[in-house]
C-alpha cells in the first residue's frame, strides 16, 4: 500500500494532500478514487485512507480506519555518528531508518575527514531528511525520523549522556554489547543512545571524555566495522533483543 507523510496534525474524517506528495499520487502513480493509501504522521499511528478525489494539486481522502504502526520499535534508538567522508552518509541514513532508529544526528568529531561549512551542511541535512522520508516510506515506519547535525563532539556527549542507555561504541574495548543489551531491557519509550565514530575511529581524547561523561563502553565483537556499518550492527542488535 502507497504510504505518505504528513507533518501536520491529522484528524479522523477528511484528509487534504498538496505539493509534492499530490502530484506523486496522481501524476507518478496515476491513482484512482477508491483506492487506498497509508497516512502517517508524528504520531506512530497509520490512517488507511480510501481516495475521494484525485489531481494533480490536491488530493482528498477519507480515513476508514486507524491502526497502530507495526514497525515502529517499542524504544528510541539516536544514533550519533561522527561525520563520514563521501557518500557515505546517504547509506548510514537509509539503512537507520529501515532498522528502526528515531533520530541520526551527525557531528564533525577530532578524526573526521570530512569538515563541511555550514552552508554544505544545511544543505546535506535537507538531502538526509528527503532520504530518511523515502527509506521510511519504503520499510513501512509509521513516522520520519529526524536527521540534523550538532557541533563537535562535546555536544554528542551532553545529548547523550541524558539518555537511558548510552553506548559508546569503541574499538579499544568495552562491555560486551550482547551483555549490555540482556541486562537493559528498554520500558516505555525508553531512550537508547548509540555513539559511533568516523572512519578513524575516537581520538584517545574523545574516549576520556566520554568515561567521564558516564557512557558505557561498548565492545561490538572480535571485527572492526566500517563506520558505515557499524550503526547498522548495533541497531540489528537492539532490534533482535527487544523486539520479538
Amino acid at each position: 500500500m502507497q504510504r505518505i507523510f504528513l507533518n501536520d496534525p491529522i484528524t479522523d474524517g477528511d484528509i487534504s494532500i498538496f505539493g509534492a506528495d499530490a502530484h506523486h499520487l496522481a501524476r507518478v502513480l496515476r491513482m484512482k478514487p477508491g483506492e487506498m493509501i497509508a497516512v502517517s504522521g508524528s504520531d506512530g499511528v497509520d490512517r488507511i485512507c480510501r481516495l475521494e478525489k484525485v489531481d494533480g494539486e490536491c488530493v482528498t481522502a477519507k480515513v476508514i480506519k486507524t491502526e497502530k504502526n507495526p514497525a515502529e520499535p517499542p524504544y528510541r534508538a539516536v544514533l550519533y555518528q561522527g561525520m563520514p567522508k563521501g557518500d557515505k552518509t546517504d547509506v548510514i541514513v537509509q539503512k537507520a531508518v529501515e532498522l528502526g532508529v528515531d533520530t541520526v544526528v551527525f557531528a564533525v568529531t577530532e578524526r573526521s575527514v570530512a569538515r563541511p561549512d555550514s552552508k554544505t551542511l544545511a544543505k546535506k541535512t535537507e538531502r538526509f531528511n528527503r532520504i530518511s522520508e523515502s527509506a521510511a516510506a519504503q520499510s513501512g515506519r509509521g513516522r520520519v525520523p529526524e536527521v540534523r547535525c550538532v557541533e563537535g563532539f562535546g555536544a554528542v556527549l551532553n545529548e547523550a549522556k541524558t539518555a537511558d542507555l548510552a553506548l559508546f561504541c569503541y574499538e579499544g574495548g568495552g562491555e560486551n554489547i550482547a551483555d549490555i543489551l540482556r541486562g537493559a531491557a528498554p520500558s516505555g519509550e525508553r531512550r537508547i543512545a548509540i555513539i559511533i565514530g568516523p572512519e578513524g575511529g575516537f581520538s584517545d581524547k574523545e574516549a576520556d571524555a566520554a568515561r567521564k561523561a558516564g557512557i558505557r563502553f561498548c565492545s561490538l565483537g572480535g571485527r572492526i566495522l566500517r563506520t558505515e556499518t557499524a550503526g547498522s550492527h548495533v541497531l540489528s542488535c537492539l532490534a533482535y533483543e527487544y523486539e520479538r
